[in-house]
């Protein structure tokens, strides 16, 4: 009799541990298939590109932002060199605000542009979802950031005395990761990542899924470029892969080369149901997501097409999608005789086949040039915004398609003209391509946000009608104010959601309230200002 009694109570235990099991197996499952939301965007790109908003505006007006060397940087065009000498620039990188940030100006001073870059694209990133940054104090937001070439350690022969003990920390690749979670002081994952110029897409995979796993409730994702040097036209010309104008000419006949420019991207990262109950807004939904390898390949640098197709497929399996369910690609095109007729076969062979309308295909790098480790966080950002608005804006320079792809071998249609999103009955849906020269390739889908969801919104707050301004220092608040006035100037935005974005802000020592365009006019003039602590 005790031993039926044992017997029954072993069963019963079993059966209770076999129950916990297929329940927390259950609850895995359910965390890998986990959708990701975007909760926010910012960015620096070339043409004057200081937001989303701004790169969005760019494509679509069709504007070619690729310049001259800069002036301010004492570059010249080498002798022999095949190219024009130009490409795409941002103009602000000598710009830091180091005292926002706690930094001397001579520990500024050694610090790689890049990392100054993306503090202060980090910080408008959470504040464009709505979060203080400064909350996040202690958690375990992650940190994943692209980054490729560390050249400025060249320029800092010319850096004052006294800088020198900061040049570690100041070009260290791991370092741009670790300074954004120290200065934010964020305690998740801080990782950099270098896979060249797949760099920033393999930063949005390894993020996503570190959410997924619950090892960060949060996830900084991108990468940033800055040549601080002449270096990547001058290495790159000896191999013959830059174009002779300086324009990328993605999947035409004219290509003759790549481009090359700079760029500094985040977007912030959340699980969906996470974003949802915080309040966040959900600008897109990352549906999937894939990273792989060339292998022994026919070059070390060069693209491998059955590797490419691998990675798209993997994509769409870690979605759930048929190739025919995804409606555009923002490909890697960057305008290269061997590399675009590669990647177009492989597009061709994947989302090309068994389709009722063609995928639509076209790149930024037409615009903005090819950004490096912020290219595939450029892709992103502008497919983000162009689900959005239902349109997909055109591919510059694209006149006659490549004589090298068959394009009779499957469905897919280059964005030689504005298109107006195709009605499916389902989200929109894109997948956005990068491939390094390391050999790895990255591919990620992104999904429209439902209805209710699209930015626009006030991330949770509660619709207010003051304008908050505030600053560390009364030079801070007077040149917030000045940006301000450039922003309402040009925007059709509603008072009362510029109020709400604005409330979300982190609010400074120096402050100042206005109430219509006619105060803040005031404000610009110095008409009219608050005390330090009471605003008007």
């Amino acid at each position: 009799m005790a031993n039926e009694e044992t017997l029954r109570d072993y069963l019963k235990w079993v059966s209770a541990e076999l129950h916990q099991t297929r329940q927390r197996v259950r609850e895995l499952e359910a965390g890998d298939r986990e959708p990701i939301a975007i909760v926010a965007m910012a960015c620096r790109f070339p043409g004057g590109v200081r937001t989303p908003e701004d790169l969005w505006r760019l494509v679509v007006a069709g504007t070619d932002a690729i310049t001259p060397f800069p002036q301010d940087r004492g570059w010249t065009v080498p002798p022999g060199l095949s190219t024009s000498g130009e490409g795409g620039f941002l103009t602000d990188v000598a710009d830091f605000d180091a005292a926002f940030f706690g930094i001397s100006p001579r520990e500024a001073v050694a610090m790689d542009p890049q990392q100054r870059l993306l503090l202060e694209v980090a910080w408008e990133t959470l504040e464009r979802a709505g979060i203080d940054p400064e909350s996040l104090r202690g958690t375990n937001t992650g940190v994943f950031t692209g980054t490729a070439s560390q050249d400025y350690v060249g320029v800092l022969r010319q850096a004052p005395e006294g800088s020198e003990g900061h040049t570690l920390t100041g070009n260290a690749a791991s370092i741009v990761s670790g300074r954004i979670a120290y200065s934010l002081g964020l305690e998740g994952a801080a990782v950099s990542v270098d896979t060249a110029c797949s760099t920033s897409l393999v930063a949005l995979h390894l993020a996503a899924a570190a959410l997924r796993k619950e090892e960060c409730g949060l996830a900084l994702a991108g990468g940033a470029s800055v040549m601080s040097t002449p270096t990547a036209f001058l290495g790159f010309d000896d191999q013959g892969g830059l174009a002779a104008d300086g324009r990328c000419k993605p999947f035409s006949a004219a290509a003759d080369g790549t481009s090359w420019g700079e760029g500094a991207a985040f977007v912030l990262l959340e699980r969906l149901a996470d974003a949802r109950r915080n309040g966040h807004p959900v600008l897109a939904v990352l549906r999937g997501s894939a990273v792989n390898s060339d292998g022994a390949s026919n070059g070390l640098t060069a693209p491998n097409g059955p590797a490419q197709q691998r990675v798209i497929l993997r994509a769409l399996a870690d979605a759930r999608l048929a190739p025919s369910e995804v409606d555009a690609v923002e490909a890697h095109g960057t305008g290269t005789v061997l590399g675009d007729p590669i990647e177009a076969q492989a597009l061709l062979a994947t989302y090309g086949q068994d389709r009722e309308r063609p995928l639509l295909l076209g790149s930024v790098k037409s615009n903005i040039g090819h950004t490096q480790a912020a290219a595939g966080m450029a892709g992103v950002i502008k497919m983000v915004q162009a689900m959005h608005h239902g349109m997909l804006p055109r591919t510059l320079h694209l006149d006659t398609p490549t004589p090298h792809v068959d394009w009779s071998a499957g469905a897919v249609t280059l964005l030689g003209e504005e298109t107006t999103w195709p009605v499916t009955g389902r989200p929109r849906r894109v997948g956005v391509s990068s491939f390094g020269m390391s050999g790895t390739n990255a591919h990620v889908i992104l999904e429209q946000a439902p209805d209710e969801e699209l930015p626009g919104g006030t991330g949770g707050i509660p619709p207010v009608s003051p304008w908050v301004l505030s600053g560390r220092s009364a030079a801070a608040l007077r040149a917030q104010e000045e940006r301000l006035l450039e922003f309402v100037a040009d925007t059709d935005a509603r008072p009362v959601d510029i109020g709400a974005a604005l409330a979300t802000r982190t609010s400074f020592e120096h402050r100042a309230v206005v109430f219509d365009r006619e105060q803040l006019t005031g404000l610009g003039s110095g008409a009219v200002r608050g005390s330090a602590s009471a605003g008007l």
